[in-house]
């Protein structure tokens, strides 16, 4: 087992030279609450500019990228044209779409997401360019053979349309292939000490009562290639799991949490436990015991709920809403002149 998980370690270390820069764009329909265009530019999975059809104009997200931008000072403006450009062209495909599917009202929503990655060891690069419609996929181009391949039906047709259009296709494949990553490097340069940093995560027991699975969580993390796992005796434990992804938190930091089932758990068995969690790139790992006295929650044991505090709380407000009608009665009588 434990040649196995160092196994696994290894592959997984050897994958954290791969950088990437992703681009999602989504145009919606009948959903409240949220600009009906959106642009979003991630470097290795951080924000980094943000565009809406509200403030019609790219932002920069990152300090480094506000440096990036004052020695590229039209750059940002390169980005509001392009997704100005783009805001008018998802208003009209979503329009198209929703006529062609005979879909006249409810909730749409079309998006795009395109960009690269590259491993600065081997020099890789590797391309995508998709669509999704509603949750689904639905064009995606394959960047070998440069045609569309259309996961559902309703989106054949396209899939012949744009396979036909050999300029806009040689330029999506020049985008992905060179562009993309000439793009990426010059972004890896500003941000490097902001995304080439190492923060490990504070590390918690959580459980909702006491019947629920304890769930090890570890918080503020980065960057997002990590492991977290639960032993018991010292040997990694694959029972009674519940692995959680590894998810971003808005100042650009991660989270993840495994959870361990412990109906099948004796008490006395608890001891034998604990949560492992490992950072790619340090070597030191996180230990925490499975320990009763440590788990956090937000139950209260019903023998140990204030119940005479709440009833007099209830009979307070009964005894104030008494006397707000006693007082609404006598202030109607007075104004009646009775």
């Amino acid at each position: 087992m434990k040649t196995l998980f160092m196994l696994l370690l290894f592959c997984h270390v050897a994958s954290t030279v791969k950088h990437s820069l992703k681009y999602v764009l989504t145009a919606t329909s009948g959903v409240t609450n949220i600009p009906e265009f959106v642009g979003i530019g991630m470097v290795d999975e951080v924000k980094m500019g943000y565009y809406d059809s509200n403030i019609k104009t790219a932002e920069p997200k990152q300090d480094w990228v506000r440096d990036f931008i004052k020695d590229n000072p039209q750059h940002m403006e390169l980005y509001t044209q392009r997704c100005f450009s783009n805001q008018q062209v998802f208003r009209a495909n979503l329009d198209g779409l929703k006529q062609r599917l005979n879909q006249t009202g409810g909730a749409h929503i079309l998006q795009r997401m395109n960009g690269c990655e590259w491993d600065d060891e081997t020099g890789e690069v590797i391309g995508f360019h998709q669509y999704g419609y509603d949750g689904e996929d639905f064009l995606v181009l394959d960047l070998q053979t440069l045609t569309w391949t259309a996961p559902r039906q309703q989106a054949f047709s396209t899939k012949l349309r744009w396979d036909a259009d050999k300029a806009r296709l040689e330029y999506d494949k020049n985008y992905c292939i060179y562009t993309c990553p000439d793009w990426l490097k010059k972004y890896l340069h500003y941000g490097r000490s902001f995304l080439q940093r190492t923060d490990l995560p504070s590390v918690s027991l959580l459980q909702k009562n006491p019947s629920s699975p304890v769930s090890c969580h570890a918080t503020g993390f980065y960057p997002d290639r990590a492991m977290m796992y639960w032993r018991k005796d010292g040997e990694e434990h694959h029972e009674d799991l519940d692995h959680g992804e590894i998810l971003p938190n808005h100042d650009g930091s991660f989270q993840i949490s495994v959870d361990l089932i412990l109906s099948s758990v004796a008490p006395e068995d608890w001891r034998r436990y604990d949560c492992v969690f490992h950072l790619s790139g340090v070597e030191d790992v996180i230990v925490t015991k499975l320990d009763k006295a440590q788990i956090r929650t937000n139950w209260v044991s019903p023998s140990e709920f204030p119940a005479a505090g709440v009833t007099g709380v209830v009979v307070g407000l009964l005894l104030l809403l008494a006397l707000c009608i006693a007082g609404l009665f006598i202030w109607r009588r007075n104004n009646n002149g009775e």
